[in-house]
């Protein structure tokens, strides 16, 4: 593998949502790379995940300025450190117009940590703030920059094509994590992902699979045990879980709900359970490190994934912990959200392997009979849990995912960037 020295560049460092990224940096150390995080933000959580404290890579937070006299001391900085900073910065300057001069100032301090701290390629995670600001960098440095998508970073009503395309058009290379993705990608960068274009490959978010070990699931011993995880916003369908829930009970299905996460809806989700009659069913704990969702998970009978595609088009990639729950044992109920099915199936005649159970988005009635599903004692639950533990194993192996990383990182000479037309590199993988 070639030696680099890797910048992770992200809007806010630590997040306590982005465990994948931080499960990423330590797959990467642990092969070997050296990384080092360059944040745009400070965070403004109160919790944080044990995981973080394994993270060898030095962290630099990138000044905003505020005043410009500030502003001008970065410019100022940039023409002593940043070689041929003047003739790359009348180059660049035209491209900046449109931009924020607190992001475009950012770019300029970032290029200078470049070059001091000899780092030879930039990463980051999220075509938003973070990949305007190291494609600035990289413009005035030479240093390539690549950028790993999501979800809101494409699919929100926000999201501008036109700015999206120019950063694919400078980006060495564009990872994705689904073939959902992928395909969307392809079909709306056209221009961008030619085999003379930027390269984009496929891949999956991955877990530390020692952390999640995967145990045989029994059948409810007692009132159905449904677990869900995540941010209490809109794309999380919650409220679809609460409605499916009061529908189920007044079905006569014994059950209770635990709710994992804080966010803009928790007010909103728990008058819905009081409006519904069901609040001695509804648990909302509140935000929870990985090692407590761990262990609430090995208490669950079943796994619920509710994903809806929000008004302003926002909607999930593929949680990180539904594919835990799936390493785990632990049954899943999801919807056909984004890349969801790529590992959810429902193992029709002729098609592949049953890995849980997924459903329309939005469907209360769909979702309470399969809670009534994975209920009853004769449901396959372990031949199920046991393809679903396969699919993570195969698909989303940190180890075998920092690999694929390692691999996409291009020779380490570094020249004047030039518009980024017919470029001679493997196309789309």
């Amino acid at each position: 593998m070639t030696q680099h020295r890797i910048g992770y560049v992200l809007k806010v460092y630590p997040r306590f949502s982005e465990t994948f990224i931080v499960t990423e940096i330590l797959a990467r150390e642990a092969q070997g790379e050296h990384l080092e995080i360059f944040a745009l933000r400070h965070t403004t959580d109160t919790r944080f995940h044990p995981e973080l404290a394994r993270v060898q890579a030095p962290v630099t937070y990138i000044h905003r300025p505020f005043k410009a006299s500030e502003a001008w001391e970065v410019m100022a900085q940039a023409q002593r450190v940043v070689p041929d900073f003047g003739n790359r910065w009348a180059q660049l300057l035209p491209d900046l117009v449109s931009t924020e001069a607190s992001e475009v100032h950012q770019g300029i301090e970032l290029a200078c940590s470049v070059v001091t701290h000899g780092i030879t390629h930039l990463h980051c995670h999220f075509a938003n703030l973070s990949v305007k600001v190291a494609e600035i960098a990289s413009r005035l440095t030479g240093v390539p920059f690549s950028v790993t998508t999501h979800a809101k970073d494409l699919f929100h009503g926000s999201v501008s094509h036109h700015r999206l395309q120019r950063t694919f058009r400078w980006a060495e290379h564009v990872v994705t994590i689904s073939e959902f993705n992928r395909q969307f990608l392809l079909r709306n960068f056209p221009q961008s992902f030619t085999p003379t274009g930027t390269p984009l490959h496929l891949v999956h978010n991955g877990l530390e699979l020692s952390r999640f070990p995967y145990a045989q699931p029994a059948a409810p011993a007692g009132p159905l045990h449904v677990v869900g995880v995540g941010r209490l916003v809109e794309k999380k369908g919650f409220d679809v879980l609460i409605r499916a829930a009061a529908a189920a009970l007044a079905d006569g299905l014994e059950l209770k709900v635990t709710v994992a996460g804080g966010g803009e809806r928790e007010a909103s989700l728990r008058e819905l359970a009081v409006a519904l009659g069901i609040t001695e069913h509804i648990e909302i704990l509140g935000p929870r490190t990985q090692g407590e969702i761990v262990d609430l998970l090995r208490r669950a009978d079943v796994f619920a994934a509710p994903c809806v595609v929000g008004a302003d088009g926002n909607a999930d990639g593929l949680p990180t912990v539904l594919l835990e729950a799936m390493a785990m044992g632990v049954p899943v109920i999801a919807t056909s959200v984004t890349g969801i099915p790529e590992v959810v199936r429902n193992g029709e005649p002729g098609a592949a392997v049953q890995t849980g159970i997924l459903l329309e988005p939005g469907d209360v009635d769909s979702l309470a009979q399969a809670f009534r599903t994975v209920a009853e004692p004769g449901w396959d639950r372990v031949a199920v849990t046991r393809a679903g533990r396969d699919v993570v194993e195969t698909h989303f192996d940190s180890r075998r995912q920092a690999q694929r990383l390692g691999e996409l990182m291009p020779s380490r000479q570094i020249v004047q960037p030039t518009e980024p037309t017919q470029r001679s590199k493997e196309g789309v993988t």
